[in-house]
């Protein structure tokens, strides 16, 4: 995850470079169930309205959790499918606020009603992430669902009015970038505190679809315009928080922003960039699936690194004997193609490991969704001597 509102922070206050820290242990994205009320079709997990067999039980849930807090996990996001379809939901939640866990629920936003947001307020999350994929009929085309739109709506509303920390989760393709403004002018509209904008990933329903995928400029143009809208709430004294997901050029990207319109704070900020290091998938950030299966991130699901009730997380999260595991884990990761001769390498480490695997079956090839030319990342040379 890139969180540019630090950045943006960053540049209009400097501080001094300090000491990097290292997370205790990995943000963990839990997937609880996978079965889903809607079918969107960049779905990671292909969920659908139907039971799965085969998921955690509320007792095996309890005994990761404990697992998770011997291992310094900070963070447990709830995600499904739907999680508030799992009838054990706020059991989970409620165990995971007393253990002292940052609790997120992530939701598309639909079943939160007038009948359960007292049951969501009491469970005390810390954020609730709801996903919006445009602006009315565009939003409802992606979920598949008529009237998705304004239930979605419906939820983020009782959210900001229980006091809930909430925020939109966008997805950025070709066909609904062109709502994104609007987005953002709803998330202003309505004083939600958080936008995330998640970059396509191959993955799931997202890889049969990649077809559909931003193509390059208008990645660019989307960032562009995140950038100056977090700026300008920067300057308005707004503290909002803008994040990014899924394209860890998006660091090089905002060096390039600095450089255009800041460019005495260029090194500084080249510093705090190579700082975070980009990609943390199989480091700082894992996934367990519904049926206890452990990946890298949630994008990895057709690749398991082992499961919960065979080993703890703890085992399977410290074990390099797998070769993924060894590779994500290597400072510096071991990158071929163009990513690897990039000059900012030390700013995005790599990109999204799984889109290279998907898109060529080597998960250490060149992202092919690096949206930055040659010439910006100084591999001119290098493409040449490829052709």
């Amino acid at each position: 995850m890139f969180r540019i509102s630090q950045f943006m922070q960053e540049v209009a206050h400097p501080t001094a470079l300090g000491m990097k820290r290292t997370p205790a242990g990995p943000v963990v994205i839990w997937n609880l169930i996978r079965r889903c009320n809607l079918t969107c079709k960049h779905c990671y997990s292909i969920s659908a309205d139907k039971d799965f067999p085969g998921e955690l039980s509320t007792i095996e849930a309890f005994d990761v959790m404990d697992d998770l807090k011997r291992f310094r996990v900070p963070v447990l996001i709830l995600s499904g499918g739907e999680p508030l379809l799992r009838p054990d939901i706020f059991d989970i939640a409620q165990r995971a606020k007393a253990m002292g866990f940052y609790v997120g629920l992530s939701s598309n936003g639909t079943l939160i009603d007038d009948g359960n947001i007292a049951r969501i307020a009491a469970a005390g999350f810390n954020y609730v992430g709801v996903s919006l994929d445009g602006i009315g009929a565009m939003h409802d085309q992606f979920r598949r669902m008529e009237g998705a739109f304004e239930k979605s709506m419906q939820g983020i509303r009782l959210c900001k009015a229980r006091g809930i920390k909430v925020g939109i989760r966008f997805t950025l393709t070709q066909d609904n970038a062109r709502d994104l403004p609007g987005v953002l002018q709803l998330m202003e509209d309505e004083g939600l505190d958080k936008f995330y904008l998640s970059h396509l990933n191959y993955a799931g329903r997202g890889n049969k679809n990649r077809k559909d995928d931003a193509f390059h400029q208008t990645t660019r143009a989307a960032m562009n315009l995140l950038f100056d809208t977090c700026w300008h709430n920067q300057q308005a004294g707004r503290p909002k928080e803008f994040v990014t997901g899924n394209n860890d050029a998006d660091g090089v990207y905002l060096l390039f922003w600095v450089r255009k319109n800041f460019p005495h704070l260029e090194s500084h900020i080249r510093a705090k960039l190579e700082q975070w290091g980009g990609n943390s998938s199989g480091v700082n950030v894992a996934n367990i699936d519904n049926l206890g299966n452990v990946h890298p991130d949630t994008m990895w699901w057709n690749y398991s690194l082992g499961n919960v009730r065979e080993r703890p997380f703890s085992e399977i999260w410290k074990d390099t004997s797998d070769p993924i595991m060894a590779g994500l884990k290597a400072q510096p990761r071991n990158v071929g193609g163009r990513c690897g001769a990039c000059e900012h390498f030390a700013i995005c480490g790599g990109n999204t490991r799984v889109r290279a695997w998907q898109v060529t079956g080597d998960p250490w090839a060149e992202d092919p969704a690096c949206y930055l030319s040659d010439e910006e990342i100084g591999v001119v040379q290098f493409a040449s001597a490829e052709k």
